[in-house]
């Protein structure tokens, strides 16, 4: 096991400070890296830190970061969720650590859970030079997502949360301010995840600064989020986790996309739920799987 020390570090990501934690274990050459950050509403400090600490404690820096708009990194309005934004914020996050003396270039690796697994298909799709990723439940179809919402909240919830998306998209064009939507609620109530077990979970896991809601203009674009299609450019190898319970992130569409990306891939299934998978036996069998990953990947 290494000793490491935490600093809080900073980059910019379209000149909007992204604040970060950066886990340095002791070494003597450049280490292999891993990127993290979390899923929808999601910050650092929302049981994140276990896996930043496992990884760390085995010999890899560690860059784990929250999104502009979220958490301590900055950028107004507050919980706006934008995908393209958060794409780019990632393409920061990984430009900065190249520029790190700590860092082995050639190996660096990206980590997402919920929908930052998505993300991390994507972002490592389009880079062209990442060396593995990692997806545990991961939102790879956002159409497969919203019509999984359909089915358990019902298309009145749907269609009510889309005029709202509408209603702050416009707010936003004008300048105006945000109309924000809760991210968990229990079932029967309005919110981007009412399943039987995401307040709950959700709640589980988050940090003492955690906020409950985000922008409405997310919604009307999940549909068209489809990480999904980037599963044939990956050139990298991939670890897709997926939990068969998982009423978030429908793991038929995670399946489907570790076998688009082929040999590449190596998957994994826990018959678990979403939230399940942060705590107890969940994290105890993702991380060990992951870093098992990362060993046979990063330390070749």
């Amino acid at each position: 096991m290494s000793h490491f020390q935490r600093e809080d570090i900073e980059f910019y990501s379209e000149g909007t400070p992204c604040r970060a934690w950066f886990y340095q274990p002791d070494a003597s050459a450049p280490l292999p890296c891993i990127i993290m950050a979390h899923g929808l509403g999601g910050t650092r400090d929302a049981a994140l830190e276990p896996y930043a600490e496992k990884f760390a404690a085995a010999g890899y820096a560690v860059l784990l970061f929250d999104y502009r708009h979220f958490g301590a990194s900055d950028g107004e309005p507050r919980q706006l969720l934008s995908i393209p934004k958060q794409l780019t914020d990632w393409a920061s996050a990984i430009a900065h650590v190249r520029t790190l003396s700590v860092v082995n270039r050639r190996k660096i690796a990206l980590w997402g859970s919920s929908f930052s697994g998505g993300h991390v298909l994507v972002a490592a799709a389009r880079d062209g030079d990442i060396a593995a990723i990692s997806a545990q439940g991961p939102m790879m179809d956002g159409l497969a997502a919203s019509l999984n919402v359909l089915r358990y909240a019902g298309p009145l919830a749907l269609i009510k949360m889309t005029a709202l998306g509408l209603l702050d998209e416009t707010a936003g064009l004008l300048g105006r301010q945000p109309i924000y939507i809760p991210l968990v609620a229990p079932p029967g109530h309005l919110a981007a995840m009412s399943s039987h077990d995401a307040e709950q979970g959700y709640r589980n896991i988050v940090g003492t600064g955690w906020r409950n809601e985000m922008t409405a203009r997310f919604v009307p674009t999940l549909v068209s989020y489809r990480p999904i299609t980037y599963a044939g450019k990956l050139k990298c190898p991939a670890l897709i986790i997926v939990c068969t319970d998982d009423t978030v992130a429908p793991a038929s569409a995670a399946i489907a996309t570790a076998k688009k990306i082929g040999s590449k891939a190596e998957l994994r299934i826990y018959p678990c739920g979403h939230f399940d998978i942060y705590v107890g036996e969940g994290f105890a069998r993702s991380s060990a799987d992951q870093l098992a990953f990362f060993d046979r990947v990063l330390k070749a």
